[in-house]
Order: C-alpha cells, then structure tokens, then sequence
C-alpha cells in the first residue's frame, strides 16, 4: 500500500506540471480548478479510460500493463529517469536473495582503488553505492571536496556530506542545485531500494535535519547524478568551474564512479592543477584502501 501511495503521489505530481498547451489539448470550457490536467486529460492522452486512469492513480490498479505504463509515461512527457521511476513504482521486485544484499556494505574491487589513484594525478574521483556511501576516492577528490577516508565510516556518504556538513554549502558555489539533484538522486534510489534499513534511516534523517528536505522530496522530482557542471569555492585554490560525468561499473551495478574535469587551458584548469600540486604526497605512499566496512556486529556495538 505505501509503494500503491507513492505511485499516486508521483502521477498526480507530473500531471500537475503539465498544462494543456504543453500537452496539445485545447483548455476547455470552464474554469480549471486543478493546476495542470486532469484525470480526464491524461486518460485521453494514455488512451485508456478514466475510471482506469484514476484507480491507477488512487493505487488500486495491481497489475498494469507495460503497454498502457508507456502510454501514461508518454502522455505525462516523463523523461528516461521519470519513466523508469514509473515502472519501478508500478510493478515493483518481488522481496528476494538481491534484496537482502542491499543492507551488505558494498566495497569497491582494488582495481578499481588502483584506477582511482592513477586518476588522482589529474582528475578528483570517487566511488559510491545506490545509497552515495562513498566505497573509495583519490587524493585529489579528497582535498576538492572532503576527506571521506577521514570520516567515521557511516558518515561517508556523498549526500551526507552535501545536505548536512555545513563545509559543503561553502564548498559549492551552487549548492541549492546540488542538493536538489542529490535529493533527486535518492528519490530515484529509493523506489529501487525501499526496503534497504540503512537508506531509509538516511531519509528519516535529512528529513528531521535538513530544513529544505521535505520540500524537495515532496516535489517526486528523479534524476540521476549523471553529468552536469558545478562550482566550486576552495580555501586554497578559489574558484572552480568543473564538469562532473558519473560512469557505471558493469560487473558492479550498484556502483558508480564519479569524475570531474576542467576545461583545457581554462583558470579553473589552472586551479585544479595546483591543487594537485599541493596535495601531492611529499613522498611516494604506498596504495591502500579506505578501512574496510565493519561488520554488523562491530557497527552495532
């Protein structure tokens, strides 16, 4: 019944951004008394009938197709990220083996600590899980944004660090689109992962301490954390304008590495070069891994 509401939630959402001149219907007789379409309006879009249209959105429809699922997605203009979150709500993964595996902690392969601290002489990068604990990161990533390795271990978490350390709203220039795109990011988590122990009690959380949560949650905006462009402020450097591109593992799909770079020749090139230099070891260090993920024991004692 709660994912039945958040289905509900999330097409009311959708149809309420949605005017008629967006959608290509006339604006009918009448005053609206709703802010984008109505029932009706979506039903004749989706091709399906009203009374079906509105039990799907009252959750009351169990078993819906995947053809009439791409014509709602359609008729509500949803993007790839909004209309995979449709899916997902409306016929969700049975409970099983893979389910219980998301409350594991996930622990990045040392290849893949191995690449990071070959990026860390040119690029910052890290590694996270669906929930943006982060499982690995270079020198470089580490001096632009936080020491994550330096963090208690159930504090490294990238959406932690953005909606509640203070630093970070200093650290990014745009913070307010940041932290929409992250909260974005974990609605988006959450539908694939809603019965993951430690993801929810991260939203409980940001939802007590964080002031502009709620807000954001409620607007069922979903996004990935892809590709885009942010600005940083850093103590020692300045300014810096870096495009960040999140790429995938394939062997390890709930992990996903994060990069960013500067355009050539550019003052924030410039910058992120003698950051670099200034956070170079002063000698070869060997390579190591973050410490490893306490069991579940030790994190309970």
């Amino acid at each position: 019944m709660e994912h039945n509401r958040e289905l509900g939630d999330f097409l009311r959402s959708r149809r309420a951004r949605l005017t008629p001149d967006a959608a290509d219907l006339a604006p009918g007789p009448g005053a609206r008394r709703v802010p984008g379409l109505r029932r009706e309006e979506v039903a004749l879009l989706a091709g399906v009938s009203t009374d079906y249209y509105t039990r799907l959105e009252q959750g009351r429809h169990p078993h819906v197709s995947e053809a009439v699922l791409t014509s709602v997605a359609h008729a509500l203009r949803l993007d790839d990220d909004e209309r995979d979150y449709l899916f997902t709500l409306a016929r969700p993964r049975p409970a099983g083996p893979h389910r219980r595996r998301t409350a594991r902690a996930a622990r990045a392969r040392p290849a893949v600590h191995r690449m990071l601290d070959v990026l860390g002489e040119v690029t910052p990068a890290f590694v996270t899980d669906h929930r943006q604990d982060v499982i690995g990161s270079n020198r470089l990533a580490r001096a632009l944004i936080t020491d994550f390795d330096a963090l208690p271990y159930r504090e490294r978490n990238f959406a932690r660090f953005v909606l509640l350390d203070p630093a970070a709203r200093e650290r990014y220039e745009n913070w307010d689109e940041v932290a929409e795109i992250v909260v974005a990011n974990l609605r988006l988590v959450a539908a694939h992962h809603p019965d993951d122990t430690r993801f929810n009690e991260l939203i409980g959380e940001f939802l007590v301490k964080v002031p502009e949560f709620r807000a954001w949650w409620d607007t069922h905006r979903v996004a990935q954390c892809a590709h885009g462009e942010q600005h940083f402020r850093h103590p020692t450097v300045g300014s810096l304008t870096l495009h960040h591109e999140t790429l995938a593992f394939p062997a390890d799909p709930d992990q996903t590495l994060c990069l960013y770079t500067a355009e050539a020749g550019s003052p924030s090139a410039e910058a992120l070069a003698l950051l670099a230099s200034w956070s170079a070891p002063s000698a070869p260090a060997p390579t190591h891994a973050p410490a490893p993920a306490p069991t579940r024991k030790e994190e309970h004692r």
